[in-house]
């Protein structure tokens, strides 16, 4: 008999079910309890909060919502246990109130979502709250807290312990493996939605169907992992991260725009006028809210960036250096993952450089850098199963492709380091020794 027979969600028979239809003509089953957290305030917000933010400036259609993505997440999830429900191991670590507490978390791992919020995250502003920290707020003390009360076997610390993801009890690991792993129900969605939407193939190509088929528990019954015939797969998915970050997350054109909001919010932020209420007000607003907030409270320099990115044309900062971890090795590692302040530190030494050595009248935020933030990406570290053998091996070991994209350094290889200059100086500075420049500064 498969496990999990309680929860509404795996048995059709235990409860009418709602379809909410989501791209790519994929129906998501939502049982009544689940359409009663749906329904909240609290979630119907994720429709006004747009998944992929400034990548739109790119990829017109990338304009899909958090809202689309967390249904999706939520379905992949379903697809997860129904699964795991046939295998002992799995069954055996995790009870129904995890397996429960599992799908709220996947339904509402993104409920603490601001606008542009990863990009400002990834500045690590001081005083500025994680969205699963403010996900908690969403959820405690709200409909969706009393629902869950009212409805489900699990409480509302496990979903906010698994949302929260951080390492404690050895008990949860296993499941937490599936919300925040190297596979995971949110990587499957949005590589996929993300790709649909941007118009493009890199994240539609791997095998989801197989992958999910080969999945199993690793030795030490704290992980998920895979069995030999999700190899392929797991090799396809590894893969359409990789382009996914080259190609999308990470197109020189989207940098240049996420280097001039992070700006913007650095200064913004930085000159310390707004009260702790006003962000709390501030992060709950939609994103056309928010836009018109920023503009309403900034000062003029960090409007003026504001104005280039939202203004009635796109006016984005010129890409005049691109640094790699395998091409520009020295001035790579020296600005990469350094704490935001200081590379507007040394952006300013180098506006300053070149003002003194070519007489150019640079202002103080005219030339942005741009470098992978301090958070490194997760790696994909997953052990394969060798059933006939009864040995798990690490896919890295096993496949020259996770290899090559996943034991070296992810970030060095996608992420890079940008100059991005105002495009009233980009003609000037082509006669610039910046690489020189910039050796002299850093």
């Amino acid at each position: 008999m498969k496990a999990f027979q309680d929860i509404k969600e795996l048995n059709a028979d235990l409860g009418r079910r709602h379809i909410i239809r989501i791209p790519d003509q994929v129906d998501v089953p939502v049982t009544p309890r689940v359409l009663r957290i749906v329904d909240t305030a609290e979630f119907q917000r994720l429709k006004t909060i747009s998944q992929l933010g400034l990548v739109s400036t790119v990829y017109p259609g990338a304009v899909h919502n958090r809202f689309e993505h967390s249904l999706g997440v939520f379905r992949t999830a379903l697809l997860f246990l129904e699964h795991y429900r046939s295998d002992a191991r799995f069954t055996e670590f995790v009870s129904d109130e995890q397996a429960e507490a599992f799908l709220l978390a996947s339904l509402l791992h993104d409920i603490g979502h601001w606008p542009f919020c990863h990009p400002i995250e990834d500045i690590a502003p001081q005083g500025i709250a994680t969205h699963e920290e403010l996900g908690e707020n969403y959820i405690v003390d709200s409909a969706i807290g009393e629902a869950i009360a009212e409805d489900w076997s699990c409480d509302v610390d496990m979903v906010i312990d698994l949302i929260r993801g951080k390492k404690g009890d050895p008990e949860t690991a296993l499941i937490k493996s599936l919300l925040s792993g190297p596979i995971d129900v949110d990587k499957m969605d949005y590589l996929f939605r993300d790709s649909l939407h941007a118009g493009v193939p890199y994240g539609q190509n791997f095998d989801s169907s197989r992958l999910i088929s080969s999945l199993c528990i690793n030795e030490a019954g704290d992980r998920l992992a895979i069995t030999r015939k999700g190899r392929t797969a797991a090799e396809l998915m590894v893969f359409a991260r990789y382009v996914m970050f080259s190609e999308v997350y990470w197109h020189h054109a989207v940098r240049s725009a996420t280097a001039m909001l992070q700006r913007a919010f650095y200064l913004f932020h930085s000159r310390g006028r707004h009260a702790a209420e006003f962000y709390t007000q501030w992060f709950r607003q939609s994103d056309i809210e928010f836009i018109g907030t920023w503009k309403e409270n900034a000062e003029e320099d960090c409007r003026n960036l504001l104005d280039m990115l939202f203004g009635s044309k796109r006016v984005l900062y010129k890409r005049v250096a691109n640094y790699s971890g395998f091409e520009s090795e020295e001035i790579f590692q020296t600005l990469a993952h350094r704490p935001y302040d200081e590379l507007v530190s040394i952006s300013q030494k180098l506006v300053d450089a070149i003002n003194d050595q070519h007489k150019l009248n640079l202002g103080p935020h005219d030339i942005l850098i741009d470098a992978p933030p301090v958070g490194l990406e997760v790696q994909f570290d997953v052990d394969v199963l060798y059933a006939s053998q009864q040995r798990y091996r690490k896919l890295g070991d096993v496949s020259p492709v996770v290899s090559t994209l996943a034991h070296k350094q992810f970030d060095d290889y996608v992420k890079q380091v940008r100059l991005f200059v105002h495009p009233d100086f980009a003609g000037a500075l082509k006669a610039v020794d910046l690489d020189s420049i910039l050796n002299s500064v850093k």
